[in-house]
């Protein structure tokens, strides 16, 4: 469920080599060595020079494209990650497998800056494991010259005058999700009877859906090729930066809040380098420059200052109170997620 501006390709030659890398697995100096596996283009990579200089630890970078893949990587155990950004859900996942190593926060003395609404969330309750790194929302994405009525409900991905002019994530937990909301049940729900009730109704919807998509659906929406389409607020900044006719809504029935954290997965040697790297991501000024690169929103409230005042009052990326009074942040539900992937099938081959 990554919230990215742009996703790059996974490499698949191993580890990534590049000006910021000094070699492989094996590389080792007399400050020591630090691998970070990172969703691609997820951090300002000056930044890593600056830790570089700064520390004189190494570090060694690799990408991932989505939860599910790093999380495979790390169970394997088949490389020896230090720091890895995991969603929420899959932070308590991996903390439920014992995939993720406890932090010891007295090396972390920049935490004081994460806003405390951020700390002890539902899927770390006792915030041991994890640390907040950017998070935003998911919502609608629409052409104001193609859609002229408000767009305020989730219902209006249903209204047949906009077939084939809408598009869906191509993504089991957001897509019906979207269904859950707009039957005013919880996205985190594991009654059978509700999920079937949101299959149905995507179901009634699919004749309307140009296509399912993941990332390449920004272009599209970009490219004013469709009315509109469900995209996360990041993005939302980036295209509507680009193109003045776009503007995006949080419905009035709620939404997905996601936050994505950094952990020490189980497979760290280099467990004080992980805290001291994580730290450095936490010093303000250094978040502020992340989070303009990047375009998500920053949990840190010391960066806030810094960033532009245009950013920090744009509802897109800090929504009001009220709004994320609505939303809800994905957790694990674990073996219940069977239900939901039967359910996805079956509407996909429908």
């Amino acid at each position: 469920m990554f919230k990215l501006k742009k996703i790059m390709s996974l490499i698949t030659i191993g580890i990534l080599c590049t000006s910021i890398l000094t070699g492989c697995n094996k590389t080792t100096n007399e400050n020591g060595s630090l691998y970070v596996y990172n969703v691609g283009d997820y951090i300002d990579e000056s930044l890593i020079t600056k830790f570089e200089e700064e520390t004189g630890i190494k570090v060694l970078y690799e990408t991932y494209d989505t939860n599910e893949m790093m999380y495979q990587k790390v169970k394997s155990k088949s490389t020896n990650y230090d720091v890895v950004f995991p969603s929420d859900y899959m932070v308590e996942k991996m903390k439920n497998e014992k995939l993720l190593k406890q932090i010891n926060f007295n090396n972390i003395p920049n935490l004081k800056y994460i806003d405390k609404s951020f700390l002890n969330p539902i899927y770390d309750k006792e915030n041991k494991y994890s640390v907040p790194y950017m998070w935003g929302t998911f919502g609608i994405l629409y052409n104001k010259k193609m859609v002229k009525e408000p767009v305020d409900s989730w219902d209006i991905l249903w209204n047949p005058k906009y077939k084939s002019n809408i598009m869906m994530f191509d993504s089991v937990r957001d897509t019906m999700g979207i269904a859950l909301k707009k039957l005013g049940y919880s996205m985190n729900s594991t009654n059978p009877k509700e999920i079937e009730e949101a299959k149905k109704l995507l179901m009634k919807q699919k004749d309307l859906v140009l296509a399912y998509v993941n990332d390449e659906g920004k272009d599209r929406l970009l490219g004013e090729e469709v009315a509109m389409g469900i995209i996360y607020s990041g993005d939302a900044v980036t295209l509507m930066g680009e193109n003045p006719n776009l503007d995006y809504a949080i419905p009035k029935e709620g939404t997905n809040k996601w936050v994505d954290s950094m952990c020490i997965p189980i497979t760290s040697k280099h467990k004080e380098e992980a805290e001291k790297f994580i730290d450095f991501l936490l010093d303000p000024e250094n978040a502020k420059i992340n989070a303009e690169y990047i375009g998500y929103s920053t949990p840190n409230t010391a960066a806030l200052k810094l960033l532009d005042k245009e950013i920090v009052n744009d509802p897109v990326a800090y929504p009001s109170q009220e709004d994320l009074a609505k939303t809800e942040t994905f957790i694990d539900i674990g073996s219940d997620i069977k239900i939901y992937d039967k359910a996805w099938i079956e509407l996909k081959c429908k």
